[in-house]
């Protein structure tokens, strides 16, 4: 499964792997700041059996790894240096050289950054708990860039699971709770645009009225101008959110000043890398668990002239989907695993399928489920049993044969 970002969004990404109980990884890249192509994912380079980007491009990335449908880890182009993890350790007051720990056969199959933290737990200089707790922040840290990001790429590979594995985390509930932080920092705009961005002391005087000692000698030590949004809620064991709430008041009436990091971790990108292609005749995908009533769509629709491709497993075959790129989508309502409204309301998230038609097929003949059809974006309703003259007109009336060479 890959695809853009502009294509299917983060969340119906992730719910497509809960769904399907996946065992894997996600790699998800920003758009980069230059001219020129993506990099091919098909082509990076691979350290077996994990996905791996190559760690000398400046691109910024995110590795998000699941079992079982769960996160169980999460990584971004920092992972190379365990910057990040040396950074949440500064809660526990461990002032450990990472690279100085011998790692053994843990590091063979597993990210660097995972082989350092179970080494740490190992020789009992954090716990378990601690262990899980930074994992969790890591998780909801990912989780906030790539619900934030708008335009990417991504590509999801089956692997093999993390092992020993620390912890697993539940993805709907994680996703709600994070997309409602994004929408509190985007309340914050313009004053604040970025975690990479650093607080300045504009006004020391002003700030030192305001504020309890205690609360004033900690902001003068961390608004260094240096120190990251991000690496304060890390460091002093903060949301991203609570923790920019806290120093809004005092950016908004310009007694801390925000600086803009020289080198940010969400590249605004410019390239356009959109893929158009012709495809004639018209391609229809039919989505229909029952292999029968597939297969005479099938014979239907290509004696007729049209190119057919048929999905009997609805889930598996969501992903296929953006690959086919078909020019119209007959559904099947009631299958197993996900039905035609779910189908439909996720292909409705891809700006690739907005506009491409989208016709139930379903032996309901109730108002009630046309209604919910077209709440979820459905373009048209067809009830079994029906004719070939009467699909083929319906079918007609959105795409067009004589269109064709």
């Amino acid at each position: 499964m890959q695809g853009t970002l502009n294509e299917i969004d983060l969340r119906s990404i992730l719910q497509l792997i809960e769904l399907g109980q996946r065992t894997g990884e996600l790699l998800v890249e920003a758009k980069p700041t230059t001219s020129g192509e993506l990099r091919n994912f098909q082509s990076l380079p691979q350290k077996t059996p994990r996905l791996t980007p190559n760690v000398d491009d400046q691109r910024t990335f995110w590795l998000v790894f699941f079992v079982n449908g769960q996160i169980v880890y999460t990584t971004n182009g920092e992972n190379s240096s365990c910057r990040r993890l040396q950074e949440y350790l500064y809660r526990y007051r461990q002032e450990i050289t990472l690279p100085k720990l011998e790692l053994g056969t843990i590091s063979t199959n597993n990210d660097i950054e995972y082989a350092y933290l179970w080494q740490l737990i190992k020789l009992n200089l954090i716990t378990p708990d601690q262990g899980r707790s930074i994992i969790q922040q890591m998780v909801r840290e990912t989780l906030f860039d790539l619900l934030s990001l708008h335009q990417g790429a991504f590509i999801f590979e089956i692997g093999v699971a993390l092992d020993p594995l620390l912890t697993s985390l539940e993805i709907a509930p994680l996703v709600t709770q994070m997309m409602k932080e994004v929408q509190q920092w985007k309340q914050l705009h313009p004053h604040m645009q970025s975690p990479q961005e650093c607080l300045a002391i504009a006004h020391e005087d002003k700030l030192r009225e305001a504020l309890p000692e205690k609360a004033y000698e900690q902001l003068l030590h961390w608004a260094d101008g240096k120190t990251s949004l991000r690496q304060l809620s890390r460091y002093l064991q903060r949301d991203l959110g609570t923790l920019a709430k806290g120093v809004y008041p005092y950016i908004e009436r310009g007694w801390l000043q925000v600086i803009p990091s020289p080198n940010p971790d969400s590249p605004q990108l410019t390239t356009n890398w959109e893929k158009t292609e012709t495809r004639k005749p018209p391609h229809i995908v039919c989505f229909d668990d029952d292999l029968t009533i597939g297969k005479t769509l099938e014979g239907i629709l290509n004696k007729n002239g049209y190119r057919t491709s048929l999905i009997n497993d609805p889930l598996a075959g969501l992903s296929l989907v953006f690959e086919l790129n078909p020019d119209l989508i007959l559904c099947d309502l009631v299958m197993p695993k996900l039905d035609g409204y779910e189908i439909c309301a996720m292909l409705r998230h891809s700006s690739r399928f907005r506009s491409t038609p989208i016709i139930m097929l379903t032996g309901k003949e109730g108002f009630t489920d046309r209604i919910r059809a077209r709440m979820v974006g459905a373009t048209d309703y067809l009830t079994k049993p029906f004719g070939e003259q009467e699909l083929l007109m319906l079918i007609e009336k959105y795409v067009q044969l004589e269109t064709n060479n």
